[in-house]
């Protein structure tokens, strides 16, 4: 009612200016039966109410659309159909919609195949990638010499790379690729710990690992172990010192269980605490070490959270950095 009433108050002003002026026109040329003049103005009046009352209900379902727009992805599917009292604006803005919908939704399906197609070749990409570097570990194997050492490095360095932009695209479609089941915690930190060994080894920090014996979680061990690597690597990374450790130390607190990966490293300025799971955000840290992308505690955080695990963070300056990971209970 109220944008038929806006959209009809133009009319209503000039239909009041109209009577004004008629009777004042009456009224300087002599006419002075005023009764006369306030019934005509009645009758006039009464027209006009009923033209707006059968506007009003010839228009209303198209009213009500326009102030209650739908919140759906197909919102001109159906609308003002089967009105008997549908008029000619209606159904000309109907079409309009209609077409514009599909165009929209021409639009749509065509960008979702693009990005579809796009993801694919990053994946069958970052997956040929991977045969040539474990070929050329293997061939360093057989070498002990700076270069060769120096060389396997850089591969683990491309490989994490690697990694990262396989998860990175496949946790649109995360639900097609995980499977949950029960894990004994202790032996996921060490898996996880040993396969990034060759980075302690390179900046000579040691893991230290006290988990509670028989405590089991309930998740997806690749996803998981994708998750200690990345807050491994950070936690290595940002570590200066020399002999420094990092301590992962898991227990049960309540129903729930709770893993916490400690360094010793430079810490995380305060102001950058609230903002370290956006995507791309590197902050004061990530000026300083260029190897940041600002991708891998969002993504941890990203997959805590599809698999039912939340995450925190705590850190001091110059201290350290202590990331927990809470498996709630069955």
């Amino acid at each position: 009612m109220k944008l038929f009433l806006r959209e009809q108050r133009p009319l209503i002003f000039v239909y009041i200016a109209q009577l004004l002026i008629i009777t004042l026109i009456y009224w300087l040329d002599g006419f002075r039966n005023m009764e006369v003049s306030i019934y005509a103005c009645l009758i006039s009046s009464c027209l006009l109410v009923g033209y707006l009352i059968f506007r009003y209900i010839a228009n209303r379902s198209f009213y009500t659309r326009l102030e209650h727009p739908h919140a759906s992805a197909e919102p001109f599917q159906g609308e003002f159909s089967g009105d008997p009292s549908q008029t000619p604006l209606a159904e000309a803005l109907q079409q309009v919609l209609r077409s514009q919908f599909r165009h929209y939704t021409t639009d749509l399906h065509n960008y979702k195949h693009k990005i579809e197609a796009h993801i694919q070749f990053i994946n069958q990409w970052a997956h040929q990638m991977k045969t040539p570097i474990s070929v050329i570990h293997l061939i360093l194997q057989k070498k002990d010499d700076p270069d060769s050492t120096a060389i396997g490095d850089e591969l683990d360095r491309l490989k994490k790379g690697l990694d990262l932009v396989l998860h990175t695209a496949r946790l649109d479609t995360f639900e097609r690729d995980f499977y949950v089941e029960t894990l004994q915690l202790e032996h996921v930190v060490r898996s996880a710990a040993s396969e990034q060994k060759r980075l302690f080894i390179r900046r000579k920090i040691f893991p230290s690992i006290h988990v509670e014996a028989g405590l089991t979680v309930t998740s997806d061990e690749k996803w998981l172990s994708f998750v200690l690597s990345q807050l491994i690597t950070n936690a290595v990374r940002y570590t200066t010192a020399e002999s420094g450790k990092i301590y992962f130390k898991g227990f049960r607190q309540d129903q729930d269980i709770i893993l916490e990966i400690r360094d010793e490293g430079i810490g995380i300025p305060r102001s950058d605490l609230p903002r370290v799971f956006d995507p791309y955000f590197t902050g004061e840290n990530g000026r300083r070490y260029q190897e940041s992308t600002g991708m891998g505690l969002y993504l941890v955080k990203q997959i805590c959270s599809k698999l039912g695990h939340d995450l925190s963070i705590e850190s001091t300056v110059g201290v350290g950095t202590t990331v927990s990971i809470r498996f709630h209970g069955v």
